[in-house]
């Protein structure tokens, strides 16, 4: 399996399969193909897995391809920004934000993550329920507007604002904290919670998150 990245801020990811090689995505995320290719439609892991994928937003099911000669097929981005690649080893996890997960090769499974303080992560929203991609095979993801990657240190902290964080390695501990002062809470204008990045490992920022478009968009609403 080959694959390219391009288009710049608006990317599509095109992947050159050969026979028998399979990939799966989310229903209904291939954007077009190019030669012989199956798609099938299954649970991929069965009832509990599916629902753990409702849980997250995304859908009950998911789409398999497999090639059944040369062929093409392409993925893109919902949003403007980038699509990052991630080979993972065997058992190797990444932890990523709801709508994050483009397409993985076959044996790369996904599951729901919860962050593990419950009272907390209700306040996180979308930090709140994320999606573990476990390998091994090479999975690919969105990052909405400019993504910021560091690499922390071990006991080195990132502090962000919820929505923020599209991936991070499975080694990172990410906490929610609710932002001091009340009139920080209500005045600040950061919402009253922070999501809490501890190292070590690597995690990738997001400039532009599902909340931020929404405010954007909403003023240019029709009103009754």
């Amino acid at each position: 399996m080959q694959y390219s990245i391009e288009g710049g801020s608006l990317p599509a990811l095109i992947i050159s399969l050969d026979p028998g090689e399979k990939l799966i995505s989310e229903v209904g995320g291939r954007t077009w193909s190019k030669g012989d290719i199956t798609t099938e439609t299954s649970s991929n892991g069965g009832a509990g897995k599916a629902l753990g994928r409702l849980l997250t937003g995304e859908s009950l099911f998911m789409s398999n391809y497999t090639a059944n000669g040369p062929a093409e097929i392409a993925f893109t981005s919902s949003f403007p920004g980038r699509i990052v690649a991630m080979e993972l080893g065997p058992g190797q996890s990444v932890i990523a934000q709801k709508k994050a997960f483009l397409c993985a090769s076959d044996g790369v499974e996904i599951a729901m993550y919860v962050n593990k303080d419950l009272k907390k992560g209700l306040f996180a929203g979308e930090g709140f329920i994320m999606q573990r991609i476990t390998g091994p095979g090479i999975a690919f993801f969105e990052i909405d507007g400019y993504c910021k990657e560091y690499d922390l240190a071990p006991g080195e902290k990132v502090v962000c604002d919820t929505g923020v964080l599209a991936l991070m390695e499975d080694t990172v501990n990410m906490d929610v904290q609710m932002v001091k002062g009340l009139k920080n809470q209500l005045l600040g204008g950061e919402g009253i919670v922070d999501t809490v990045l501890v190292g070590p490992g690597k995690v990738y920022l997001q400039t532009m998150t599902i909340a931020k478009i929404a405010g954007l968009i909403i003023p240019y609403l029709p009103k009754k």
